[in-house]
């Protein structure tokens, strides 16, 4: 197998949220009362895409670090001065006038024919294709190709689009807020990068080694990625595990009640990686945790305010309201029967 190291992996998102660009997002979603724009799915996606290619051990370019909508241009200049390998972008598609849903559903993985690697980036699109099929329950409507799409016709390298779904299909547009859903679609996608770059996928579930201050691996690049995501400065991400990424570690482990060492052990790798059995949560919990919870809730359609990682009576409601519905006792605690129902990726209120 080749050396996951000898390529450059860059990510790209569409669209922006810091303002979110207009036009990009969901009918009104019944229960919550909101859209959801585009890049809310896009950019999550993208995240854990690039996390797990770091696990893999590529090197890897974020394209668009920004929150704003970034030009064409701007992003194409980036994948090409970085001599990048292959770039794969993610989107979420659209059906129709956009003001109602509709039952059109499915991802798709395009790539253009006026590439400058068509062949190449039509191999490419049919292995991540097959990757997403591997890691997605939502139907794979195959490979297809677009005309007239800067990204794909103007980067250097073998180029792909993953639609991963349809903002104007209701039970697709509330996946567009799981972070399980967006943590499928990023490893999904990686597997097709490896199979077409002929590089060993490493396992997501496997175990991760104890690395501190002063180590410098494809691990310390891990635990940059997943702690940059979460919001915490690390600095460069690049493996190295100095001053800056051992304080943002330290202030993690403190926002999650785990003793701030400023190592990541076992422990504070069941955090980062949401590795079962989920904890049981009540009022007054703090943490990633709580954020997770938050956010299947609201995929299914209990709304609670923002997701903040703070287990308020907004969260309690919302736990009860779930528990009612679902034949749970509705005690606001989430124990191992509501983690049972809540962690399964779709379902939920239908409207």
């Amino acid at each position: 197998m080749a050396s996951a190291y000898n390529f450059l992996i860059a990510a790209n998102d569409e669209h922006g949220l810091n303002p979110p660009t207009e036009g990009k997002r969901t009918p009104i979603l019944p229960n919550l009362g909101r859209s959801i724009y585009e890049n809310e799915i896009n950019r999550q996606a993208k995240q854990y895409f690039l996390l797990a290619c770091a696990r893999c051990g590529f090197r890897t370019l974020d394209v668009k670090p920004e929150l704003t909508d970034t030009a064409v241009a701007t992003r194409v200049r980036r994948v090409n001065s970085a001599g990048a390998t292959l770039l794969v972008t993610f989107a979420y598609n659209a059906y129709g006038g956009g003001a109602t849903f509709n039952n059109v559903n499915g991802y798709i993985v395009f790539y253009s024919r006026s590439s400058y690697r068509p062949t190449q980036s039509r191999l490419l699109a049919y292995d991540i294709s097959a990757g997403l099929s591997k890691t997605l329950f939502t139907k794979n409507l195959g490979v297809g190709t677009l005309l007239d799409v800067g990204v794909l016709q103007s980067v250097r390298c073998p180029s792909v689009l993953c639609e991963c779904g349809f903002m104007t299909n209701l039970a697709e547009a509330k996946l567009m807020l799981d972070p399980d859903f967006a943590r499928d679609i990023g490893e999904g996608a990686c597997r097709g990068v490896c199979e077409f770059l002929g590089v060993d996928f490493v396992e997501r579930t496997g175990t991760y080694p104890t690395v501190r201050r002063g180590n410098r691996n494809k691990y310390v690049r891990v635990l940059q990625y997943a702690l940059s995501f979460m919001g915490y400065n690390v600095g460069a991400k690049d493996g190295a595990f100095g001053a800056q990424t051992q304080d943002a570690l330290k202030r993690f482990q403190r926002d999650n009640g785990l003793v701030d060492d400023g190592i990541a052990g076992a422990k504070t790798w069941a955090v980062i990686n949401r590795t079962a059995p989920n904890p049981t949560l009540r009022k007054g919990a703090k943490g990633e945790w709580v954020k997770y919870l938050q956010r299947k809730l609201t995929s299914k359609l209990y709304p609670l305010g923002n997701v903040d990682g703070i287990f308020g009576n907004a969260t309690e409601n919302a736990v009860r309201a779930f528990q009612r519905e679902n034949a749970l006792t509705p005690d606001g605690i989430v124990g191992k029967n509501t983690w049972a129902l809540l962690s399964s990726q779709g379902g939920g209120r239908q409207g």
